[in-house]
């Protein structure tokens, strides 16, 4: 087998000018950024990590993105298309994660970290720590968020992406 770097150039090629993607890093990127804004109350400084790698918060970049996936599916391939079924089931089992089990998980670790307060007052070796509590989503957050990642949809497969690749 022959290592070709004329295929290797077109598949990096597709990769950087899928219209799914990109649409999609777009939908995180945006959700990331507003957060940096709606969470000014809670964050004393601006966190680079928090940014690039942070969970919670409003909107969800979670249902941002498989929002903004599953409409460009929608919108390229069709809506009756297997592109958009697979898309739209992934979208809405991300969703119903990110507002039940991970927000559940927040909470429970809400609950250990006060306890762990309680029993490191009592005790002679202090052992600190502290579970993430910013899991998941309130249902506001997730639909504010899905609601971010179709309007990028629209607007990335109907007109900027039409403009920066020519229409399909």
């Amino acid at each position: 087998m022959e290592f070709d770097v004329l295929q290797l150039k077109n598949h990096l090629l597709d990769l950087v000018t899928n219209r799914v993607l990109l649409c999609a890093a777009m939908a995180w990127f945006a959700a990331q950024f507003i957060k940096i804004f709606t969470s000014f109350r809670q964050e004393t400084h601006f966190s680079f990590r928090r940014f690039l790698l942070g969970s919670g918060g409003m909107p969800s970049s979670h249902s941002a993105v498989v929002c903004a996936t599953c409409f460009s599916c929608g919108i390229l391939y069709g809506f009756g298309s297997a592109w958009f079924a697979v898309s739209a089931v992934l979208a809405v089992v991300v969703m119903r994660d990110a507002a039940g089990v991970r927000r559940e998980a927040g909470k429970q670790a809400a609950v250990i970290n006060q306890l762990s307060a309680e029993l490191e007052k009592r005790r002679k070796h202090k052992v600190s720590i502290t579970l993430a509590e910013v899991l998941g989503h309130t249902p506001l957050q997730v639909v504010i968020g899905a609601l971010l990642g179709t309007a990028l949809a629209f607007f990335c497969q109907s007109f900027l992406f039409d403009t920066l690749f020519g229409a399909i």
